[in-house]
């Protein structure tokens, strides 16, 4: 495979291309890039800064990788963004690289995010999670697998959103969703099991359905018991958990801890 740069096209000598990328019109690739295998970047692209970009990424038109984060602390260190393989960047998104030295933005393998979402400084993304259009993702927030997030909402720095789960569009996200949930409203609101995720998923077909049956009972013992959180979980956890089960408690268990926002309320 051969590597295509387009004419009109600014890439910096130093700059890494490995085998068959390709670099559209008037696209800027910056010194310090690095571009896996087969990677496509549309034309009017923007990558610059440190940027660490895996293989058989396809970045639109109008993109902004790279750049210096929007946080008034940043005094100018040498930090990144570190991209897996196979993500799909729609039009004029934004990823912005880290705050302090030696730390990173990372984005996993198989993500889809959406025209105009902006991911921020320091935040984690896992892998095949998609962002709708409009979403605006503050600094230091993670991101589990398998998420999906619906267009035109806000999430809060420092928000942990667990794998599987879904939050719809146009919600307000201030704190921590728990994993295999739905999510809605203004402030958002835990609505029940996101039950099209985990049977698309499997999860919902494990154990012969023994992982789906558990979750159920652990949304009933949590959100629609009149226990405290902190002794539902507790209850949670004096018999033998399932591995689907065991990860909403231990993400729960960790949101009510030191420096975690706390997980949303249910609906009720």
């Amino acid at each position: 495979m051969t590597t295509s740069v387009h004419p009109t096209a600014l890439v910096d000598p130093r700059a890494r291309l490995s085998p068959g990328v390709e670099i559209g019109p008037y696209s800027v690739i910056g010194p310090e890039v690095e571009i896996g295998e087969g990677s496509r970047i549309g034309p009017h692209v923007v990558i610059d800064g440190r940027v660490r970009m895996g293989k058989g990424n396809r970045i639109f038109p109008g993109a902004c990788i790279g750049l210096e984060p929007q946080d008034l602390k940043y005094g100018g260190a040498p930090t990144e963004v570190v991209m897996g393989d196979e993500n799909t960047i729609r039009e004029c998104v934004t990823i912005n690289r880290a705050t302090a030295e030696g730390e990173s933005t990372v984005l996993g393998n198989g993500n889809l995010l959406m025209a105009y979402s902006h991911i921020g400084h320091n935040c984690q993304l896992s892998d095949r999670i998609v962002i709708a259009n409009g979403v605006a993702v503050a600094g230091h927030v993670v991101i589990g697998d398998r998420a999906v997030i619906g267009g035109v909402l806000g999430i809060h720095q420092f928000v942990h959103i667990g794998s599987l789960a879904m939050v719809g569009g146009m919600s307000r996200i201030d704190r921590d969703v728990p994993p295999f949930m739905t999510v809605e409203g203004h402030p958002g609101r835990i609505r029940g099991l996101n039950r099209v995720g985990l049977r698309r998923s499997g999860v919902a077909q494990l154990d012969d359905g023994a992982q789906f049956r558990q979750l159920q009972d652990l949304w009933t013992l949590i959100y629609r018991s009149d226990l405290v959180l902190a002794t539902a979980l507790r209850q949670a956890r004096e018999r033998p958990l399932l591995a689907a089960a065991d990860e909403l408690c231990a993400f729960l268990e960790a949101s009510v801890g030191p420096g975690r926002r706390g997980p949303l309320p249910a609906q009720r």
